[in-house]
């Protein structure tokens, strides 16, 4: 049975266990991380390329108060992000991260593979 995108926004500590436990079966677990407030064609691109390069994808997104685009930024709610990504077919796991950029996400998750920018 399917996730629904909203089932699989989880917290980060329990997304380490999950990535732990995948990664104890031998799962290869690519991370990427970003603001995706306005989701456009190369944000799916570039996940989709990046679930190319390992077993599942994780997506974190950085929270609301963290964001620096510019007033009114941003547009969407970090919930309303999350779950837009985890919409998307190949993302297997998102959640939000509260830190100020990725560096803690990255120590906690450990992923195999860290996919940024092309």
């Amino acid at each position: 049975m399917k996730k629904t995108a909203r089932e699989k926004i989880i917290p980060l500590d329990q997304l380490a266990k999950t990535v732990e436990e995948l990664q104890s079966k031998g799962h290869k677990v690519t991370l990427a991380h970003g603001v995706y407030d306005l989701v456009h064609m190369g944000h799916i691109r570039h996940l989709e390329q990046a679930g190319h390069e390992g077993d599942f994808l994780i997506v974190t997104i950085t929270a609301d108060k963290h964001v620096n685009k510019g007033p009114g930024r941003p547009i969407f709610s970090e919930q309303l992000r999350a779950e837009m990504l985890a919409a998307i077919r190949y993302v297997d796991w998102v959640a939000i991260n509260n830190a100020p950029d990725a560096s803690h996400v990255l120590e906690l998750i450990k992923p195999d593979v860290y996919v940024k920018g092309s």
